[in-house]
């Protein structure tokens, strides 16, 4: 796909949003401002955990004390704690990891006690781990696709974590005419935003014509991506939505020299 001479840098480019909601909203906004057409087309949902009775009991000892730590990993589990009307005492420490999940903690009203500074992601907290000193033990409630490098971190560390189902991430099947403008070119570029999202690229939209551009927020969603069988030109260095935005529109502008 080529760009036209406009002075917007992404002029004349159709890309690909694969979440809804206020964060596809925000990212097409933020898309159109550099003059490209965003396409948003939610590829993965959540479902409620099929274990309802593990995670209604962990976070009934959660309430009553029984953790030093509650690790949230996503703005996801953040929705199921405010559902579950989830009370964290005061004495338990609560971890965000990713400006998402810091910022969806604060909206509801919860505390934020550390975030991984250097490397904020599941990887960086696993760093950051032994300056929490944390021996007592964790709650970690995620999705039913683990963050892998956060639970072999964190076990070869001898952490004292208990990790449980607090949802479940499923597949969205995208619309025919959007498979098939990805298949023609016509979407030139495609933003990936988690190793969910990736595999369902793979899934249904593989494999991608020769020049589609791939943008992946953070080096960890773009290690998925690679290992799901894509291909991915551009990687934001920080995991926020204009971060990846400007990963993208960089990637253009060096296309076009």
């Amino acid at each position: 796909m080529t760009p036209s001479r406009s002075t917007k840098p992404l002029s004349g480019w159709r890309v690909l949003v694969p979440r809804g909601g206020e964060w596809g909203n925000g990212i097409a906004a933020t898309l159109r401002q550099g003059g490209a057409v965003p396409v948003i087309a939610p590829m993965i949902n959540f479902a409620s955990t099929e274990n309802a009775d593990a995670l209604a009991g962990a976070f009934e000892r959660l309430q009553t004390g029984a953790f030093d730590l509650l690790v949230v990993t996503s703005a996801t589990t953040v929705d199921v704690l405010l559902s579950h009307e989830v009370r964290v005492p005061e004495k338990t420490r609560i971890v965000a990891v990713g400006e998402t999940t810091g910022s969806a903690l604060a909206l509801a009203g919860y505390r934020v006690d550390f975030v991984p500074e250097q490397d904020n992601s599941a990887r960086g907290l696993v760093k950051a781990w032994r300056s929490l000193a944390a021996s007592g033990p964790a709650l970690i409630p995620q999705s039913n696709v683990p963050e892998e490098s956060l639970v072999s971190g964190l076990q070869a560390l001898g952490a004292d974590a208990e990790f449980v189902t607090a949802y479940r991430t499923v597949g969205v099947p995208v619309a025919p005419e959007v498979a098939a403008d990805v298949a023609s070119g016509r979407i030139g570029g495609i933003l990936i935003t988690s190793g969910s999202v990736a595999r369902q690229i793979q899934e249904q939209l593989a494999p991608l014509p020769e020049g589609t551009i791939v943008a992946a927020i953070g080096p960890r969603t773009a290690f998925d991506a690679r290992k799901a069988g894509i291909a991915v030109d551009a990687i934001a260095e920080t995991r926020t939505a204009d971060a990846l935005v400007e990963a993208f529109i960089e990637h253009v502008r060096s296309r076009s020299r």
